[in-house]
């Protein structure tokens, strides 16, 4: 009998170590790539003779990220996650603010990189699901804008407020991002933004990890943003 239950033990032991091991290569394996170039994907504007200089943000001089707060082995930490794969347009009206448009905003959440790749893998394979097709960009489209002040000068930041719908993981909740922006020169425009959801709003769940506790359910969203004028 007892070494029946060391057989079991040994075997038991054994089958752990396999199904450990194999979930940490799935985590771990390299995530698929994006499928297609994130310039490609975004809305464009300007072709319906909108008003207005157009500008389109430059993945190389951009970011997205996203924060969450953790408790990782005992200790606080706070995620967080970056890509510069993000576009989209921006067609300002510096004499009449009020007729900006921005386009909609796209983000590869394939590309979604923190400082641990076992945690890209769940990011990617478990919570965002984003090596599906359908779930491989995190989109915001823009239905309102307002702060915009009466004029807008080259050298002076400018508040902005933005609402509209957040689409994440195949689920769309209305969301309103609050940030400043300046134009740097006639070419040049920048600005920053962020704004807080609850990843349960969004059908996202985060799997239990025995090293992990107290995951916040609150996720602060963030853009830096450099877009430069292109021709209508």
């Amino acid at each position: 009998m007892k070494i029946m239950k060391t057989k079991l033990l040994v075997v038991s032991v054994v089958l752990v170590g396999i199904v450990g091991g194999g979930l940490y290569f799935y985590l771990a394996r390299p995530i698929a790539p994006p499928s297609a170039d994130i310039g490609s994907v975004a809305e464009r504007l300007g072709e319906a003779g909108v008003g207005g200089a157009l500008y389109r943000i430059s993945s190389s001089e951009s970011r997205a990220e996203f924060n969450v707060d953790e408790v990782l082995r005992g200790v606080p930490t706070t995620v967080v996650g970056t890509t510069s794969e993000v576009a989209g347009d921006v067609v300002l009206d510096v004499e009449d603010p009020g007729r900006t448009q921005v386009g909609q905003i796209s983000v590869n959440a394939r590309t979604l990189k923190t400082d641990n790749n076992s945690r890209n893998g769940a990011i990617s394979r478990f919570i965002l699901r984003s090596e599906n097709p359908e779930n491989e960009f995190i989109t915001f489209k823009t239905t309102a804008l307002s702060d915009l002040p009466d004029k807008i000068v080259v050298g002076e930041p400018f508040p902005v407020v933005a609402t509209g719908d957040l689409t994440v993981s195949g689920v769309t909740r209305e969301v309103t991002f609050t940030g400043i922006a300046e134009l740097i020169s006639e070419d040049k425009l920048r600005g920053s933004a962020q704004t807080v959801i609850r990843y349960p709003d969004f059908g996202l769940t985060i799997p239990e990890v025995p090293f992990v506790a107290n995951v916040g359910k609150d996720v602060t969203l963030k853009i830096n943003f450099v877009a430069n004028r292109v021709e209508q």
